[in-house]
């Protein structure tokens, strides 16, 4: 199964990163191929923990594929963790971290490994998907940058 993990240092706090990251609505405006993000549900539960199932629509020239996945959101830890539930992937899950490190500082750690249902539709993506994964941390380090500043 295709796998990738980074560990990036950031001018933002832990805090911030988790926010900007957990405002999953604004992906369309700044992550690589995704064209529409839709959150069905939100639920508290009742810890400081909240869940959402969210579908995201990918698109890459003329491939375009939906999933859904059930986002879990642990601003204690400073954890979001990402569970497939639907979609074109036998298996997907995405792990993000958030550790301060420094006054104003964090290291935002991602991890995702995935396996498309079909082999065809896994050689055809998968390289565009590895690119795309490569691509989030400054994706979402340019976003903290217009949204905290520089």
């Amino acid at each position: 199964m295709p796998s990738f993990s980074s560990s990036h240092k950031v001018n933002h706090n832990a805090e911030d990163m988790f926010r900007l990251v957990a405002d999953v609505e604004q992906y369309p405006q700044f992550v690589p191929l995704c064209q529409n993000l839709h959150v069905r549900g939100r639920k508290d539960l009742g810890d400081g923990r909240t869940v959402l199932i969210a579908d995201m629509t990918v698109a890459y020239k003329v491939f375009k594929e939906t999933f859904t996945s059930r986002v879990e959101l642990r601003p204690a830890d400073k954890v979001i963790l990402v569970e497939y539930l639907d979609g074109p992937f036998r298996h997907l899950e995405n792990r993000w971290t958030f550790e301060d490190a420094g006054e104003d500082i964090c290291i935002v750690g991602f991890y995702i490994d995935y396996e498309f249902k079909s082999r065809t539709l896994g050689s055809l993506m998968g390289a565009m998907f590895d690119r795309a994964f490569r691509k989030f941390s400054s994706a979402f380090e340019a976003r903290a940058n217009q949204v905290y500043g520089a």
